[in-house]
């Protein structure tokens, strides 16, 4: 699981290669698949921050003056209160009161400032929705949310406090600790469960609407949100239904009549709810019912929630075969500069080979594959798409594109003999993941003579060479099933370290 980990990556003929980077760039429905995108968006709400104050501004000042207005109307009410049939009687005072009546009130009443006003807000507004997130990013973000929810166990309730604990072995733990710390409005987490209702799945639907209901519940309306205490009860009472819990939807829908009597939906969703209590009545309690949705990986998708939690080897007992040494490969070119090599294991063959590049190397690659980073695919069949489990943007490097491209991959050869030249090995691939980003277990060699590996007359990939580019706050592993083995972007030891290389001859 890659959360918000920056590798590159290069597949060969002979040699494949990974590295992971930031991107920046316009919105195209796939910003949630790249942190450097979504960080790229935060600029774009700086501005609108400016241009929101701009507009404040125009507003007060608007509304100043209909409050020097209104003190001016009342001042003179108060003053010919006491004496109004005299007062009329002042031919100047008689003017300015049809005047005012007759002029000065329509131009308050009938003002085109406020108008103006909001339609300049709405002009900048447009100005920079191109780069705006769209829908398919809220609803990704999400649904990247709920992924690392359940691939890191966390306690929804927690999150939405700003917190990310677990349980392990009983005790609560915080496995994350952000140095911004933000809780999610009911807004916020009707949203997310909308997002899991939409798409049928009420596991996660119900403890986000949950959530939702009891945030909606101690807070007033807001003019920036979508959601309302209503509405959630909505959702979460048929979400409860499509799980089983029939008590919970009842008691849901009941509460939903309180707020509104007339619903008619509600109130034959009530008869058809007390119908089946009695024809059934429940035996389980509430939340046994709830079970997570299935999904293509299902076979592996234990091992690999653990491994991302555990991070390092699993291996319990003294393995000879596993050390570590300074390499050279027997390659004059890397006697005086050994690199530090470490077997992490044997079948598969895994080497951790530690600072493989410098800072300014990875920076150099992070900012040239920057313009052509692009939502990554998987093969399927014969063509390449997007799919939900691979979430990133990834750019591919040509030796030509920045020096360092070529110096990185003469390194490569140096320390693994193999020619990663093309044709013989694919030009480096740069990935950077989003929110909850990951790319499910998989191989990295083609399993099907359909693979668009062979009808590029390349060969299939023997070898996967992986460069992790940047370091993560949390998460940011590489889970090998088979080997029960995950290797995170930063080692433990080495957290003032901010680049770590891990050569991976065998992916899965």
């Amino acid at each position: 699981m890659h959360t918000h980990s920056m590798r590159t990556g290069l597949h060969l003929r002979l040699l494949a290669l990974w590295v992971a980077v930031n991107t920046h760039g316009k919105s195209l429905g796939e910003m949630y698949t790249s942190v450097m995108s979504i960080k790229q968006s935060s600029l774009s709400e700086i501005q609108l921050i400016h241009y929101l104050r701009t507009y404040i501004d125009h507003e007060t000042r608007r509304l100043e003056d209909v409050k020097r207005f209104y003190v001016k109307v009342s001042e003179f009410h108060d003053k010919i209160y006491s004496e109004l049939a005299y007062s009329m009687a002042n031919p100047l005072v008689a003017f300015s009161l049809i005047k005012r009546l007759q002029s000065e009130w329509l131009n308050v009443v009938y003002s085109s400032q406020a108008k103006e006003n909001l339609e300049a807000l709405r002009t900048n507004f447009e100005s920079l929705e191109s780069s705006l997130p769209r829908l398919e990013d809220l609803q990704g973000a999400a649904q990247g949310l709920m992924r690392l929810q359940d691939v890191y166990a966390l306690h929804v309730e927690a999150l939405v406090k700003g917190h990310f604990q677990r349980n392990t072995n009983g005790n609560t733990v915080e496995i994350y600790k952000p140095s911004v710390t933000i809780p999610l409005s009911g807004d916020d987490c009707f949203l997310v469960g909308k997002v899991a209702y939409e798409a049928e799945d009420y596991y996660h639907a119900v403890q986000w609407l949950e959530e939702a209901v009891s945030l909606f519940g101690g807070s007033n309306w807001s003019l920036e949100h979508d959601g309302s205490l209503e509405e959630a009860l909505d959702h979460l009472a048929f979400s409860y239904y499509k799980t089983g819990n029939i008590s919970s939807a009842l008691s849901l829908s009941l509460e939903l009549l309180h707020h509104d009597p007339s619903n008619k939906r509600v109130l034959l969703n009530l008869e058809k709810y007390k119908k089946l209590l009695t024809e059934n009545p429940p035996i389980v309690t509430s939340g046994s019912l709830l079970k997570r949705p299935n999904t293509t990986y299902l076979r592996t998708r234990d091992t690999y929630e653990r491994l991302c939690q555990t991070h390092r080897s699993q291996v319990l007992t003294y393995n000879p075969q596993l050390f570590c040494d300074y390499f050279t490969n027997d390659s004059p070119g890397l006697y005086l500069q050994p690199i530090r090599r470490e077997v992490l294991s044997v079948l598969p063959y895994v080497v951790l080979f530690h600072n493989f590049v410098m800072g300014t190397e990875a920076q150099s690659i992070r900012d040239s594959a920057v313009p052509g980073l692009r939502r990554s695919v998987a093969a399927s069949g014969v063509n390449q798409t997007s799919a939900d489990y691979r979430i990133s943007k990834s750019a591919w490097l040509k030796d030509s594109t920045h020096p360092v491209v070529g110096k990185v991959n003469r390194r490569i050869t140096l320390l693994t003999g193999l020619n990663v030249q093309h044709p013989y090995g694919e030009h480096l691939q740069v990935v950077n993941y989003g929110i909850g980003g990951h790319y499910e277990p998989h191989y990295d060699h083609a399993t099907s003579k359909s693979s668009p590996l062979y009808t590029l007359n390349s060969g299939n990939r023997m070898a996967t060479f992986m460069i992790y580019l940047s370091s993560v706050e949390a998460g940011g592993s590489t889970a090998f099933i088979h080997a029960n083995l995950s290797v995170p972007a930063v080692e433990p030891w080495m957290e003032k370290l901010q680049n770590a290389f891990h050569c991976q001859l065998y992916h899965v």
